[in-house]
């Protein structure tokens, strides 16, 4: 038989809200866009339409390939003051380049300036190179690692957005993505620049995000547009307290369009949401009752607690733990005796399981006959 343990704390409340851009934000939606709203440390889903909808969006592309040059920076393989050497494959470069020649030699920095705040392709080919050698092998990690971060409908075959029929994204993938991007403040940094010089200040350098200079929550990441792709708009805000709101939007009609549903729906989330932990005590679970064992309870804890984004108008959580009267021997540590639920009126918001603390043997002959002699001692 289980006992039923209903336990109101932590006063907050989660609601299945929606968010009615063209109603609450004053933006009529054109319904063939696909947009989405991300909390960016929960990944949760706030509002979206068409999210999963394969597309092409262009220099949308370069957010991944700028995530792989991150990493490796964060890891140590290369140093931003590092100085590159452009090899042969600069030569003919397509697209938005910064006129580099074979032999020519760039930092790190500047070249990811280059690519970041000028989309330009000759800068990424020697970056990539340097990180893996050649344009396919870099290639082949960015599918790798975009499979490892869970995006499902999205495949890469260069890595600057050349139109390719075959290569496609979603707006929830390329939100993944820039989520990870976030992690890094010394890439956001480059996002943050709207207009710089680079190559001794002969080369000028202007973002076409003009969040990047217009929005106070601005940290990044891009806006570009194609005939094939529309105009398409990824921008994060982050808020003095840390929190994180992202908004990918493709296939706009036209640049203004897709800037302010960028912008509306990251103020949304400000707005509207709040981040909170469910900080449940384990304090409140009381020791487990063991049969047959050598103790005669367990310690339990609920295994995993979470960050959850909530509405700001949320009333209280309402917290339901569910446990047996009792367990039989052996128990072992890690063990789910149980678990514990958080409700906002009927609907579930996040469960984990309650596991045993420590291990429990059965008793045996041995023990029995043991215990005996002791109490015959005493």
């Amino acid at each position: 038989m289980k006992r039923l343990i209903v336990i109101i704390a932590l006063l907050f409340s989660v609601a299945s809200a929606s968010i009615l851009i063209g109603a609450g934000m004053g933006t009529e939606v054109d319904t063939d866009v696909s947009y989405i709203l991300i909390e960016a440390d929960t990944r949760s889903v706030l509002d979206s339409q068409n999210p999963d909808l394969p597309r092409n969006a262009g220099y949308m592309s370069k957010l991944m390939s700028l995530l792989l040059i991150a990493e490796d920076i964060d890891s140590g393989k290369y140093s931003l003051a590092d100085e590159l050497t452009a090899s042969q494959s600069v030569a003919g470069t397509k697209g938005s380049v910064v006129w580099l020649q074979p032999g020519d030699t760039m930092t790190v920095d500047e070249l990811i300036k280059s690519v970041a705040v000028g989309n330009a392709n000759d800068a990424l080919t020697v970056l990539a190179e340097r990180s893996e050698g050649t344009i396919e092998d870099f290639v082949i990690r960015m599918n790798t690692e975009a499979f490892d971060l869970g995006l499902r409908d999205t495949s890469f075959y260069s890595p600057y957005g050349y139109y390719d029929e075959r290569e496609n994204t979603t707006a929830n993938d390329i939100a993944l993505v820039c989520a990870e991007l976030s992690k890094y403040s010394f890439m956001t940094d480059y996002f943050a620049i709207w207009r710089d010089f680079i190559r001794n200040d002969t080369y000028e350098l202007v973002n076409e995000n003009s969040l990047s200079r217009t929005y106070d929550k601005h940290i990044g990441f891009k806006a570009c547009h194609s005939e094939q792709a529309g105009y398409c708009f990824a921008e994060g805000g982050r808020s003095e307290d840390g929190t994180c709101y992202i908004a990918v939007v493709l296939g706009g009609k036209d640049y203004d369009y897709a800037e302010k549903l960028a912008k509306k729906l990251c103020n949304k989330g400000f707005s509207d949401y709040k981040v909170t932990v469910t900080m449940f005590p384990d304090e409140m679970l009381a020791p487990l009752k063991v049969r047959n064992g050598e103790q005669s309870a367990v310690m339990m804890k609920i295994e995993e607690q979470s960050s959850l984004v909530i509405p700001r108008n949320s009333g209280e959580l309402k917290t339901v733990v569910v446990l047996p009267d009792y367990v039989n021997a052996p128990v072992y540590r890690g063990q789910r005796v149980g678990s514990a639920a958080f409700f906002n009126g009927k609907t579930l918001v996040y469960e984990s399981d309650i596991i045993a603390c420590e291990d429990v043997k059965a008793m045996n002959y041995c023990y029995v006959l043991k215990k005996m002699l002791s109490k015959l001692i005493e």
